[in-house]
């Protein structure tokens, strides 16, 4: 794992003599803070941000999702006929959260961490690969004892498979159940169009998930992961808004104290007995997926540095509009999800993907 490799590192750096220079270095891409600013505590490869210099990602163009179509296993003529597939998503989302709101959060992200490493493939839910590998995006370090609903989505393939075996692939149903768990999430205020046709693929590597965005993110780190999906800047400030829902872990954010509102500040600090206690991420309408987000962006109530930097000149004029203006965030919102769910799709066999018959192995 990065954070033990970093840590012994670090010991090292400190048998070995005084760092380079002082303040913190952010590894990873955001996912890991140190104290100390000596490239010699980053793993090789995991660096984001030295010295004030940020990791250069190329952009790539506009995610197309060419291929996938509305209402995609609902062509009587095509052999992925399987009409009832959507609605057996639905169901098992909504039995979920029905009995753990939390699962929904879990299901969103799912869907964020899939798509941003190898496209929309579930490879995210890969735990034996092609290459016979077990170090795969499960164990990185975003992911590492984190991913939630995974259980839903087993549920919702096994009925599908019953249903229409060899048909619908788990990339779909990755993206049908975050559709789903927005919907329910935000009491039927979002309503995405997820067009369907994925197909799944056959690798996972664990060391690929630096490409997701982490807490520790600064501004240029942000808008460059998602320029080099394909993204704007504006979808970066409008995915975010997730982080309305879900759970945080004190470790991620304990370090901000002094930089937020000091009522609010005390309060987390009286909730987090340890660096892995989890709070509730937004603290009105936990529970609700709304624009509530944006307005603690606004109010120095953000928890991750991730968060907290969008109230800058660059974005602070969508999360005011996100803020303020009623269904803006909501449609917004909708349309990202929908572009998110293109990002590097497979949609043939001969591209080396697959239908999977289980979510979590490749066929044989």
């Amino acid at each position: 794992m990065v954070t033990k490799l970093a840590a012994l590192i670090v010991l090292a750096a400190f048998l070995g003599g005084p760092p380079a220079c002082e303040g913190d270095i952010i590894c990873f891409n955001g996912w890991l803070k140190l104290p100390i600013q000596d490239p010699r505590l980053c793993p090789q490869g995991s660096r984001s941000r030295m010295n004030g210099r940020t990791r250069a990602l190329v952009p790539v163009p506009r995610p197309s999702g060419l291929g996938l179509g509305l209402g995609y296993y609902n062509n009587r003529s095509s052999k992925s006929y399987c009409p009832r597939a959507e609605g057996i998503v639905r169901d098992a989302v909504s039995k979920a959260v029905a009995a753990q709101p939390g699962i929904g959060a879990g299901l969103i992200r799912l869907f964020f961490h899939d798509c941003f490493v190898r496209g929309c493939d579930a490879s995210v839910l890969l735990k034996t690969t092609n290459s016979n590998n077990s170090d795969t995006e499960m164990e990185g370090n975003p992911n590492k004892n984190s991913l939630r609903g995974l259980e839903v989505i087993d549920a919702a393939k096994a009925k599908i498979e019953a249903a229409c075996p060899g048909r619908v692939s788990c990339a779909d149903i990755v993206a049908f159940a975050a559709r789903d768990a927005s919907s329910i999430l935000s009491n039927r205020r979002i309503n995405i169009r997820m067009p369907g046709g994925r197909y799944d693929g056959r690798e996972s590597f664990a060391d690929e998930t630096d490409q997701l965005p982490g807490p520790f993110s600064g501004a240029t780190v942000l808008l460059n992961n998602f320029k080099a999906k394909g993204l704007t800047s504006d979808e970066m400030v409008t995915l975010s808004g997730a982080h309305t829902i879900g759970r945080a872990r004190c470790a991620f954010f304990s370090s901000r104290f002094s930089e937020m509102d000091p009522t609010f500040a005390a309060k987390l600090r009286a909730q987090c007995n340890d660096d892995n206690t989890n709070v509730d991420q937004e603290h009105v309408t936990p529970e609700v997926l709304d624009k509530r987000y944006y307005q603690d962006v606004i109010d120095g109530k953000a928890l991750f540095t991730s968060d907290a930097v969008l109230n800058s000149a660059e974005t602070i004029k969508q999360v005011t509009e996100n803020a303020k203006k009623a269904g803006a965030w909501e449609r917004k919102f909708e349309r990202a999800m929908e572009n998110l769910g293109k990002i590097g799709v497979k949609t043939k066999a001969d591209q080396g993907a697959e239908i999977r018959k289980v979510c979590w192995r490749v066929n044989n």
